[in-house]
């Protein structure tokens, strides 16, 4: 397993938040509930999808700017600077169900496996914050928060990996 660089910060914070899972049953974690609230989403509960929370919340928490809307995945794909391949932190967007359709999945690149496979931290992830394979074929785009990421990101570091693409973001 390569070494992970440090930063960027929005990607820090997000970092700090893995392994945190929804509660099933009429409660609902707080930590969650919280990005909710700093994002005035117009739900509370941790049961309707919340990966694109989860990618608000990370850059909220540190003072930047957020999507419109930011709890819908394909949101995301109007935000910062587009960018053609992916980097350590970018927001990677990816299409759900149908490529052409409404529902996506969000999340922030970390690595890849040795597959080949881009490694994404993201929430809604199995109902939890984890760090999962995804495939390259799924990507709709990859957004960088500011005006472009050094080119020292663009190497991403390789991470252990089942090889099991994820299939769970709903």
């Amino acid at each position: 397993m390569t070494k992970q660089p440090a930063g960027p910060r929005w990607l820090d914070r997000a970092l700090k938040y893995l392994g945190t899972a929804e509660i099933a049953g009429p409660r609902h974690n707080p930590k969650i509930v919280g990005m909710l609230e700093l994002l005035k989403a117009p739900f509370r509960d941790d049961e309707t999808p919340w990966c694109g929370t989860f990618v608000g919340g990370a850059l909220a928490y540190e003072g930047m700017e957020v999507v419109a809307n930011p709890w819908g995945a394909r949101n995301w794909l109007k935000y910062g600077k587009e960018i053609d391949s992916p980097a350590y932190g970018s927001i990677v967007v990816f299409w759900r169900g149908k490529r052409s359709g409404w529902s996506g999945h969000v999340g922030f690149v970390v690595g890849e496996d040795r597959l080949g496979n881009l490694m994404v931290l993201g929430g809604n992830q199995g109902n939890a914050v984890t760090i999962k394979p995804f495939s390259k074929a799924r990507v709709l785009g990859y957004r960088w928060p500011g005006i472009a990421p050094f080119d020292t990101r663009y190497a991403l570091p390789v991470l252990n990996s089942d090889g099991k693409l994820s299939s769970n973001e709903a």
